[in-house]
């Protein structure tokens, strides 16, 4: 084997040996968010900071799920005030729903109407959607603007129905 060849072969298993450890490491920092038992019960906790509930329905494999989840969903958990599950479409594990009777992730996320992953859902007292939802993927640069945006909407529908009480 030529001087040359040898160094190609060593440079491309150093190379392989690098991107190997840099896939094992971005798997192990994959952001995730919690899967509730219950909705209520997740709802019952963000009230009682202030937030309404967020809820990102999600589907396995989806890239535009992974980036909403990852980058922009997951960094607001760093506040624990800001209450955000996640359910999975085409999914068989349940959950009991905001009307006390247990679903499927699938199920619910059907009678929600819900039929492009990802979907960020933000509900507040009674079970009930107080924002408008963040449907699809977006384009990068606008997607926290709008998430942003209606948790802020959220916020002070929650605000001022306390406001009323």
């Amino acid at each position: 084997m030529s001087l040359c060849n040898l160094w190609m072969t060593r440079r491309a298993a150093v190379l392989g040996s690098l991107m190997a450890c840099a896939s094992t490491t971005a798997l192990a920092e994959t952001a995730s968010l919690p899967v509730p038992s219950s909705l209520p019960e997740a709802l019952a906790l963000a009230l009682k900071s202030g937030n309404p509930l967020v809820i990102l329905a999600s589907l396995e494999g989806c890239p535009f799920c992974k980036i909403a989840r990852e980058n922009y969903l997951s960094p607001l958990q760093i506040n624990p005030d800001n209450f955000i599950v996640q359910l999975n479409m085409r999914s068989q594990q349940t959950v009991v729903g905001f009307d006390g009777l247990s679903h499927s992730h699938d199920q619910l996320l059907k009678s929600w109407g819900i039929k492009v992953a990802p979907t960020v859902l933000f509900v507040g007292l009674s079970g009930k959607e107080i924002a408008e939802r963040l449907v699809g993927g977006y384009l990068p640069d606008f997607y926290g603007a709008y998430l942003d945006e209606r948790l802020n909407v959220a916020r002070a529908v929650l605000s001022k129905a306390g406001a009323a009480r």
